[in-house]
């Protein structure tokens, strides 16, 4: 009977399926990029005008089954262009899709959400894997640079893993953090990290490493940057400096096992125009100084050095990263494990990653609940060399190494270092054998979400997200280190001098980011109509706990000791402030288009936070956009234009970055003695810094989509400032300030432009152009105060500052004395001595500009990508501090153009335009060529491609120092500078060949 049940199932069965293959027919087919042939995974490839559908698997094909009736079928796939390819009566389809970062139809990641590109009201700019930067990248932030209008994004220095300053559409403040916020597959990060800087061990504090280079650039499929506050508004108080979304890569169907490896070569880019040692012995007899032998008084040393050379090399790097995904069913899976080992150009400089990340999801009860997990685990390795912002004329390891006299020797004859005779000349070779400095950092970021469609167009998503990270920074300095001389005072303690004696810092820093959110979206269409609503709430906390210790030798130490412990004399006690604040939001967003012709938005945003009193504790964000499409696809007598849209946005985000936690509070101290000292004055009418937008859009895509872009303009005002104040004298505590609102505003304002042209499509040739620009107004408005910034090194510069934030000018802006050349007794010529109230030029760019042009011919493909930046200047505090023919007194050397001067070697180098120089630049950032090999008969690999890319090919600058594009952090106050240049890491030229594979 059994039996019988069985095969009458199955007769049943196979009627039903022989009724439905009757009905049905099979198309198959193949999807390809169309820049360099190579497969593309997980298109979903969609009959047109139903939901039956498939995605190809990892050699980019697909197989279908579709209706005799069906008319199309329509590829999508994100960062592509959607494609429609009729059916007729053909069974084998393929399809070929262009990438276009401004695609009209491409789906872009937005706060809570996706949406296409043609359907925003608001300035969102996206771009994907194809037009990431490439070659040796450490951080997010270099994937995205030079390539996206309206960002401009500068290296602290040319170090791996160097601090990066991002503004979008310019700087917000003139205290905090200007960086945007950051969101990893929807968990917003702290700006802080766990990352260290240095702590002044005698030569200057250094800057810390970028936070954001735990994340692994291998594991992120796509950035959206939310530019104006119609689309960054839904963040509200935290997207006052725009928002950058980063998606990272998910399993698909067929996907299986990836392997990407890359191996890379670095050298400097560009090197100091030093003179060489019979060139500097020349110049020495011109002075009239005794170039003769030491042991006849003179300054010759008998040797002959490139100084450079002792701390600049050939870095050597390698990355490696294997992934396995795939999705089967309701399930959909990604594991990807990553190691890089960068090294840097300077000797004793690198980082090292070991990451892993998990992306999976799992539909359940039919779709109606959707489980997803997002884990990434990293340890990154820090190695520093000792480069300081801060160090005096002795100068850190680049510093002392550029000034050293050519004729020095590295060792005396008995193998001890060389010291020059002098107790505070630095020997670079001293100091990179005698310094170890590195950190040792580990990272946890997840996020848990569950998604559940309640009822028809309605559902519910809840997530939490955690972020927890901890680290170690340790530096060694060796009683054998020479030149450190002299006390400090740290915490009331008297800490001696490193030389003869050794120090030990240590710095552990652990941060922890809890938040959880719950939104609920409904969706619904009325004829004509589409309304999508979205409501939420969001809870965040962070917490920050430092501690620090510090300890020395005593005048018997021999030899360099790695246990803090181990030490004759340390601090009894670790220091540091532990901190903890909360961020409590709720939030709603309403979107509403009309016949596909007319889009409104309006969003709100309500953040309440601990940092403020209960004055001021909520802050409140709405905003508002509205589109208009006027020409479509199906516009009559539409001539060249396939699309042309207008925008209009304006809206409210607030800020509180930069004020610590408990600002509005008055904290007291309980001292060992019993009496009680008041730290800070709270101020519990402090409030968020408010910053107003509006701006104006046009869309367009013309001959058929062949040219695509957007212009747009933009306004955006920041009131409310958030600044320490000094307190009325006599202060009742020891900094004298308190953390205030102050009257003014900070405008920027300007005019965005993106294009995207189609030049040439055809089946074995392409070549596509994008290009984007940028035009930048910053100005102080009703601004009453003076502040200053941009201090300036150097012997004698003790208390030199370079910058000011004035009503009616660039924030900071550049004011100094004037310098009109030498007079002829080789002494600089002052028009009005020491006035620095004359404006001399803005360190913030006025154009920015990129190029990209991509090619395909056959299986081969390439592309270049240039960048430019005008109307800046860069103060050269390098030059200023090292380079004076006054230098020759003291037998340090000078670049060339110094030692053709005739500049009088008693003549100062105080501060002035003298060293202000032009920072218009033209760089070939990135160039690639790869090829793609045909795997048609293996079965063992399906998909091979190696590329050979190149980093800061060339530049073309007027600026005398190493790179114009650099931003050493000369801060005062915690006032951020812009725009000076202080013996700060070269940047380097990289060449990388990579293999990327599929099995």
């Amino acid at each position: 009977m059994k039996f019988l049940l069985k095969v009458s199932f199955f007769m049943i069965c196979y009627a039903f399926a022989m009724s439905v293959q009757a009905q049905n027919r099979v198309v198959e087919g193949k999807v390809t990029d169309r820049k360099d042939n190579s497969p593309l995974i997980g298109v979903s490839v969609i009959v047109k005008g139903a939901t039956t559908g498939t995605r190809t698997d990892a050699n980019g094909a697909y197989r279908l089954s579709v209706p005799t009736s069906a008319q199309a079928l329509i590829f999508t796939y994100l960062g592509y262009e959607r494609q429609e390819v009729a059916i007729n009566s053909r069974t084998t389809i393929n399809a070929s899709l262009s990438s276009s970062s401004t695609s009209l139809n491409e789906v872009v990641v937005v706060g809570y959400g996706t949406q296409r590109v043609r359907d925003a009201t608001g300035a969102v700019a996206s771009i994907g894997t194809k037009d990431f930067n490439k070659g040796v990248i450490a951080s997010p932030e270099q994937l995205l640079q030079g390539r996206v209008p309206g960002v401009q994004v500068t290296p602290a220095s040319g170090e791996p893993g160097a601090g990066i300053n991002i503004n979008i559409r310019g700087a917000t403040s003139i205290r905090s953090n200007n960086n945007p916020l950051f969101v990893i597959d929807g968990v917003p990060l702290d700006a802080s990290g766990p990352t260290t800087g240095g702590m002044d061990a005698g030569a200057g504090m250094s800057s810390a490493r970028n936070p954001l280079s735990f994340l692994n650039p291998a594991d992120i499929e796509n950035i959206s940057v939310l530019k104006d506050a119609s689309a960054a508004a839904i963040y509200g108080s935290r997207g006052a400096n725009g928002v950058v979304l980063i998606t990272t890569k998910k399993g698909t169907k067929g996907q299986g096992l990836t392997f990407i490896a890359s191996g890379s070569m670095s050298s400097a880019a560009r090197t100091y125009d030093l003179l060489n040692t019979q060139d500097f012995l020349n110049l020495v007899a011109r002075t009239g100084a005794n170039n003769g032998p030491i042991s006849q008084g003179g300054i010759n040393f008998g040797s002959s050095n490139d100084w450079q050379d002792a701390f600049l090399r050939n870095a050597y790097s390698q990355s490696y990263n294997l992934g396995y995904g795939g999705a089967k069913g309701g399930t959909q899976y990604r594991l990807n494990f990553g190691y890089d080992d960068i090294n840097g150009i300077v000797k004793n400089s690198g980082l090292k990653r070991l990451s892993g990340r998990l992306n999976a999801s799992q539909s359940l009860l039919k779709d109606k609940l959707k489980l997803d997990l997002t884990f990434t685990a990293s340890n990154v390795k820090n190695q520093y060399a000792p480069i300081t912002n801060t160090a005096g004329f002795e100068g850190s390891l680049i510093g002392s190494a550029i000034i050293a006299n050519p004729t020095y020797p590295l060792y005396n004859s008995d193998g001890s270092y060389f010291t020059g005779g002098s107790s505070t000349y630095r020997n670079p070779v001293n100091m990179l054998n005698e310094i170890d400095d590195s950190d040792d950092i580990n990272r946890y970021l997840g996020n848990l979400g569950a998604t559940l469609n309640v009822i028809k167009n309605l559902s519910y998503r809840g997530t939490i997200g955690y972020d927890y990270s901890k680290g170690a920074r340790e530096t060694w300095m060796s009683p054998l280190l020479i030149g450190y001389s002299g006390t400090q005072r740290i915490r009331d303690v008297q800490v001696e001098q490193v030389t003869g004696r050794g120090r030990g810092i240590t710095q552990d820093s652990k941060l922890q980011n809890l938040i959880t959110e719950h939104t609920l979206t409904y969706n619904n269409k009325f004829g004509n109509n589409t309304f999508t609503a979205l409501g939420g709430y969001s809870y965040q906390t962070f917490k920050n706990s430092p501690l620090n210790y510090i300890g020395w030798g005593n005048s018997a130490s021999t030899a360099s000791v790695k246990d803090i412990n181990a030490f004759p004399n340390h601090l009894p006690a670790a220091y540091g402030d532990s901190t903890k604040s909360e961020l409590q939001s709720v939030f709603t967003r309403l979107n509403y288009a009309f016949k596909d012709k007319l889009y409104l938005t309006f969003t709100m945003r309500a953040d309440g936070s601990s940092k403020f009193g209960e004055n001021n504790k909520y802050g409140f964000f709405p905003s508002g956009a509205i589109k208009w499409r006027v020409v479509d696809t199906n516009t009559p007598n539409r001539g060249i234009f396939n699309d042309f849209s207008l925008r209009l946005n304006y809206g409210l985000t607030g800020s509180q970055d930069g004020i610590p936690p408990y600002a509005s509070l008055t904290i007291r101290q309980l001292q060992q003695s019993g009496a009680i000292t008041t730290n800070t004055i709270g101020n519990p009418d402090l409030k968020w810094e408010t910053t107003t937008s509006y701006g104006a859009g046009i869309d367009f895509g013309v001959f058929e989509g062949r040219l695509t872009g957007t212009l747009d303009y933009f306004n955006k005002s920041t009131k409310d400032l958030l600044f320490q104040v000094d307190l009325p004298a006599p202060s009742p505590i020891n900094n004298g300030r308190v953390w205030s609102n102050i009257p003014g505003k900070l405008v920027n304002s300007g005019v965005e432009l993106g294009l995207n042209v189609d030049a040439v499509r055809q089946s074995k040739f392409t070549w596509q152009i994008a290009y984007n620009f940028t035009y930048l107004k910053n100005q102080m408005k009703d601004f009453s105060g003076t502040v200053i910034t941009g201090d300036i090194s150097g012997q004698g510069l003790s208390g030199a500052y370079s910058q000011l934030i004035r009503n009616g000018y660039p924030a900071p802006a550049f004011f100094l004395p004037s310098y009109s050349g030498l007079d002829a007794n080789g002494f600089g010529i002052y028009p009005n001595g020491a006035d620095v109230s004359t404006y001399q030029g803005s360190p913030i760019p006025r154009f920015t500009q990129g190029l990209t042009n991509s090619f395909t011919f056959g299986r081969f493909n390439a592309s270049f990508f240039l960048n430019a930046a005008t109307g800046f200047v860069i103060y050269n505090n390098t030059a200023n501090a090292y380079f004076l023919r006054g230098s020759f007194k003291n037998g340090r050397n000078v670049t060339y153009d110094v030692a053709e001067s005739n500049e009088n070697t008693l003549n100062p180098g105080g501060v002035s335009t003298r060293f202000l120089e032009k920072g218009d630049f033209l760089r070939l950032a990135n160039a690639n060529i790869g090829y793609t090999f045909n795997l048609q008969n293996s079965k063992a690999i399906k998909r091979l491609n190696l590329t050979l890319s190149g980093q800061n090919v060339f530049l073309i600058t007027n600026y005398s120092g190493i790179d114009p594009e650099i931003n050493t952090d000369k801060s005062r106050d915690g006032v951020p500078s812009r725009g000076i240049d202080y013996a700060a890491y070269p940047t380097a030229r990289s060449f990388t060949l990579s293999l990327n594979a599929g099995f």
